[in-house]
C-alpha cells in the first residue's frame, strides 16, 4: 500500500513537471500600444541621433490639479497612462488633448509643451530614445525643470 501511494506521488509530481515545462513554452500575447512617426500634435519625427543611442523609462507621478512647467522634448518619446488623465497643451498653437487611463500617446520633439492633470493624481510610464549624456525634458522660458 505504501508503495503504490509512493508511485502515485512520483507520477503526479512528474506530470506536474510536464505541465509546468508545456506552460513556459507557451506564445506570449503582445497588445501593441503604439507606434508613430509623429507626434500627437501631428508633427513628424526627424532624424534625432548620431551618437550613442540611450533608451530610459520614468515612471512620473504628476499631483492632482498640477500643471508641469512648459518644456520640450530633444528626442522622441512615448508615454502611457496607468492612472488618472493627462491632458497636453503645445504652446505656440495653442492644441491640446487629454489622455486617459490606459491610452498612450506619442510626445512632441522640439515644441514647447506641458502637461496638466485631472482631478486625481496622474501616473506614467515615459519611454525616451535618447542619446547618451542628453537631457530627456528641457525647459524652457526660465521654468523649473518637469522632474
Amino acid at each position: 500500500m505504501k508503495f503504490s501511494l509512493f508511485l502515485a506521488t512520483i507520477a503526479a509530481c512528474s506530470s506536474f513537471s510536464v505541465a509546468r515545462a508545456e506552460s513556459s513554452s507557451a506564445k506570449a500575447h503582445a497588445d501593441h500600444l503604439l507606434k508613430a512617426t509623429h507626434s500627437w500634435n501631428g508633427v513628424a519625427y526627424a532624424p534625432y541621433t548620431t551618437s550613442q543611442p540611450e533608451l530610459s523609462m520614468i515612471r512620473l507621478t504628476i499631483p492632482a490639479h498640477t500643471a508641469l512647467p512648459w518644456h520640450k522634448h530633444p528626442f522622441p518619446n512615448a508615454g502611457y497612462v496607468l492612472q488618472g488623465s493627462l491632458t497636453i497643451q503645445d504652446k505656440e498653437s495653442g492644441k491640446s488633448q487629454t489622455f486617459h487611463q490606459g491610452e498612450a500617446f506619442a510626445e512632441s520633439v522640439n515644441d514647447v509643451h506641458r502637461g496638466i492633470s485631472g482631478n486625481e493624481p496622474t501616473i506614467l510610464l515615459l519611454t525616451y530614445a535618447g542619446a547618451e549624456g542628453e537631457p530627456t525634458s528641457v525647459p524652457v522660458d526660465k521654468q523649473n525643470p518637469e522632474y
